[in-house]
C-alpha cells in the first residue's frame, strides 16, 4: 500500500491548479516536484481528519478505509515533520466509530466532531449551492445534492465549493464538485491511488466510468 503524506500549511501559499488560496493551518498535499496543492486538485478532500490519540479507533478507521493519508505538521522546536493523525473515509471511520462505541472516549470524540462540523457549515450557501446541482443534474439520485452540497462547501477544508468562483455557483466549479463526489464514491479510483497509480494515470482509468454517471443524471 502507498504511503500518502498531507501537510498543514505553516504560511499562506495557493494551489499550483487552480489558484485558491491554502492558509496557515489548512491541510495541503505537496507533489513529487514539490508543488502545492489544495486537497480538492489532490483529490483527497473528500477525507475525514482523525487526530492522533486512539490508537483502536485510528487502527480500525485505517483497516476500512479505501483511500487514507498521514498528516504532518513542522515543528520548528524539534526540526521536523510529526504525525497529527489521519484523512480517512468517513464511511470508514462511522464504522471503526461504530466497533469502539463500547468506548466513551470514542463516543464523545464524534459527538464533538459532528457539533464542529454543523457549526461550520454554512447552511444558506450549501441550500443555494444545492439547488444548482438539482437543476443541473435534475436525474441525480434523491437528496444526492445535498450530500454533495455539504461536503464541497465545508468552511475552511479548501473544497471547491468554497472558492469565490464556487459562490457565485459558476457552472465549471459546479461541476468539480459533483465530478469529484463521482470520482470517488463510483468508481475505484481511490484504490488505484492507494495501489501507487499516479493521480493523472488514475484519472484517465475512471474517466468512462464518471462520464457514464454524469450522462445518467443530466
Amino acid at each position: 500500500m502507498s504511503k500518502i503524506n498531507v501537510y498543514h500549511c505553516n504560511r499562506e501559499t495557493s494551489c499550483i491548479e487552480c489558484e485558491v488560496e491554502i492558509i496557515k493551518g489548512d491541510f495541503l498535499f505537496i507533489s513529487e516536484d514539490r508543488k502545492h496543492l489544495c486537497l480538492s486538485c489532490a483529490d483527497l478532500d473528500h477525507l475525514i481528519f482523525l487526530p492522533s490519540g486512539n490508537t483502536a479507533l485510528t487502527r480500525r478507521a485505517g483497516k476500512y478505509s479505501k483511500l487514507q493519508a498521514v498528516v504532518l505538521k513542522f515543528s520548528s522546536a524539534r526540526k521536523r515533520n510529526e504525525r497529527q493523525g489521519v484523512l480517512v473515509e468517513q464511511s470508514a471511520l462511522e464504522k471503526a466509530e461504530q466497533e469502539c462505541m463500547s468506548d466513551e472516549g470514542a463516543r464523545e470524540q464524534r459527538r464533538q466532531r459532528e457539533s464542529i462540523r454543523r457549526e461550520k457549515l454554512d447552511k444558506q450557501y450549501v441550500q443555494e449551492f444545492a439547488t444548482k446541482i438539482r437543476e443541473l443534474y435534475p436525474n441525480c439520485p434523491e437528496e444526492k445534492e445535498h450530500q454533495i452540497a455539504e461536503h464541497a462547501c465545508l468552511k475552511h477544508s479548501g473544497r471547491v465549493g468554497r472558492s469565490a468562483n464556487a459562490k457565485q455557483l459558476d457552472r465549471d466549479f459546479i461541476d468539480l464538485a459533483v465530478i469529484a463526489h463521482v470520482r470517488h464514491h463510483a468508481t475505484p479510483y481511490d484504490e488505484l491511488l492507494m495501489s501507487g497509480y499516479d493521480r493523472q494515470d488514475a484519472r484517465r482509468r475512471v474517466k468512462d466510468a464518471i462520464d457514464e454517471v454524469i450522462s445518467s443524471w443530466s
